[in-house]
């Protein structure tokens, strides 16, 4: 047998041109979004292997690799599930409504705690392992989201009403990687907890960002919420808007896909909604054709 027929069938030799060819096809899009900015809502439901240091691992490698070919990754975090979790451990029932976390005064200082704590510090330190310089920052520090109470009934949650993104615009001409915790202030200096998804959409906007991304527990947006036939692969603003008004969209998708759709009406490129429990899907949606999830553009 010759050397090149053996080469031709050797899995290992095989597999290696899989990968050179993957390489390949990332090429046009990195080069296309490569300077650009990259906003990527990680929410605590979003979940890639087997444990949550898995998922955590993961997705810091997926950041790290965009920064890495010149992509500006900021990245925008909540932690529900925490926040639920450290509630119920200290006797408080979570109690939501349209999606939105009601809290009072005491459940305002576990959002604190967990976020500015926990969250952050460790998607901080996550990327940071790979050679990725990461810097945690609060929507309190620098008034960058400042807000007013959207609801007395929902307590301290807030509605942004300004967004200052110079500290992030600064870090990320100092080639660092934001990652900011979704907190606000009112013109008091009083403390809101603000949704996460509706916070990466509008620092997304400010930021005049080429792709917001929202990394969720579901493959996508369903046209058929109870129909996981019915995934759409692409939409519109339009679409989404439609299925908003006819209760298509419920929970708390209803926050993701209004502010997916304010922040592409008001000038950002396009959106993705992931299922981010499938391990490196920020690099599946971004660097190949087929892509996976819901693409949303404007129309």
């Amino acid at each position: 047998m010759s050397k090149d027929t053996r080469s031709a069938i050797d899995p290992q030799v095989a597999d290696s041109a899989k990968v050179a060819n993957l390489l390949i096809e990332a090429l046009p899009y990195i080069q296309k979004f490569a300077g650009k900015v990259v906003v990527i809502k990680y929410g605590g439901n979003a979940l890639a292997g087997a444990s949550e240091s898995d998922a955590l691992g993961s997705f810091a490698k997926d950041v790290a690799l965009l920064h890495a070919v010149g992509i500006k990754p900021v990245v925008v975090h909540g932690g529900g599930p925490q926040i639920s979790a450290l509630m119920e451990r200290l006797g408080k029932t979570p109690s939501f409504h349209n999606g939105l976390r009601v809290t009072d005064a005491e459940t305002m200082e576990i959002v604190s705690m967990v976020l500015l704590g926990t969250v952050n510090p460790q998607l901080v330190s996550a990327i940071n392992q790979h050679g990725a310089p990461a810097v945690g920052v609060s929507g309190q520090d620098a008034n960058m989201f400042m807000v007013t109470s959207r609801d007395s009934a929902l307590g301290f949650v807030g509605d942004i009403t300004k967004v200052d993104a110079t500290i992030v615009k600064q870090m990320l001409d100092d080639s660092q990687i934001p990652v900011v915790a979704t907190l606000g202030t009112d013109n008091t200096g009083q403390a809101y907890n603000i949704n996460a998804d509706t916070a990466a959409g509008a620092l997304a906007e400010a930021l005049g960002a080429q792709k917001l991304v929202y990394l969720t527990d579901i493959a996508g947006v369903r046209a058929d919420k109870d129909d996981q036939g019915s995934l759409l692969r692409q939409a519109t603003t339009s679409q989404l808007r439609s299925l908003l008004g006819s209760g298509a969209i419920d929970g708390g998708m209803i926050p993701k896909i209004e502010s997916c759709v304010a922040a592409i009406e008001r000038g950002v490129f396009q959106a993705h909604i992931l299922d981010g429990r499938i391990a490196h899907v920020l690099l599946l949606e971004l660097f190949t054709d087929a892509g996976v999830g819901t693409m949303v553009s404007k129309g």
